[in-house]
């Protein structure tokens, strides 16, 4: 069963797109077939895993307003079993595009149960998870990425107005629960770029965990230089370097995952 795993907070700079990098890649690393489905104009995963700008022919953008389907815009990553969907700037119309239709909200969701109900689909790209990487906006597409969605992750930098900003995105993910997907529910928060040597982030730990419980994995990711050179290199941080303390801590939010998404289909 395909599962889709959306990753947004409306803050930027908090580890998104490294989250869905190299989240997606410890995925495939245990055999997942994995797919990150990128839908941020700026478009930091489809580089961040090596994809150029001219092999962006078929994108997202192509996805969301319906000229092509999931598997027209699916490449090859260059890590074993992992596909992208690439960004463009296009992206930035895309809101003004589709404004006027009446599933303005379900236009991801739509290509999404096309492609796993298509009879004919290359069993080679037959994916068991996809990763959505969103804006650093609660706009279209990210409710768009919310309503396609059978979970949301989180990654929340441990800096001083962390709470605010998760507050004001749970409210959405509330919204949008009770009015276009009810099935939606809150994977996991994953609390990034943390510095042990900060009193400040310790104390953002202690209090998102405090105000959230179980829904906060038990993996930090510490603030890393290897993670922050990887994409420079097109590459994820767990194939530039899998010895670092970055890698290491993705690798295990990936078993989190892993065992959290089963309890999510026992339920």
């Amino acid at each position: 069963m395909m599962r889709v795993i959306t990753i947004a907070n409306q803050k930027g700079g908090v580890g998104k797109t490294t989250t869905a990098i190299n989240l997606a890649t410890a995925l495939a690393a245990i055999g997942k077939q994995v797919l990150i489905i990128d839908l941020d104009p700026q478009g930091n995963a489809s580089t961040g895993l090596g994809i150029g700008r001219d092999e962006r022919d078929i994108s997202t953008y192509d996805l969301v307003t319906g000229n092509a389907t999931l598997s027209d815009t699916m490449v090859k990553s260059s890590v074993p079993r992992l596909y992208v969907s690439p960004s463009t700037l296009d992206l930035l119309g895309v809101e003004m595009e589709v404004a006027g239709d009446r599933d303005r909200a379900f236009k991801l969701r739509n290509k999404l149960r096309a492609y796993v109900a298509d009879p004919l689909q290359d069993g080679e790209k037959r994916i068991d998870y996809i990763l959505i990487d969103c804006p650093p906006s609660l706009n279209l597409l990210t409710i768009n990425a919310m309503a396609a969605a059978d979970s949301i992750l989180v990654p929340l930098q441990t800096e001083f107005f962390a709470l605010e900003g998760l507050s004001q995105l749970l409210k959405t993910v509330e919204e949008v629960r009770s009015s276009i997907n009810s099935k939606l529910e809150i994977q996991g928060i994953v609390l990034t770029m943390y510095d042990k040597r900060n009193s400040l982030a310790k104390q953002v730990v202690e209090d998102v965990r405090e105000f959230m419980g179980e829904k906060v994995y038990k993996t930090v990711i510490p603030r890393n230089v290897r993670i922050s050179e990887a994409p420079s290199y097109g590459k994820p941080a767990i194939l530039y370097d899998l010895s670092c303390a970055g890698s290491q801590a993705y690798l295990r939010l990936a078993s989190e995952v892993i065992r959290r998404e089963k309890k999510l289909l026992a339920a």
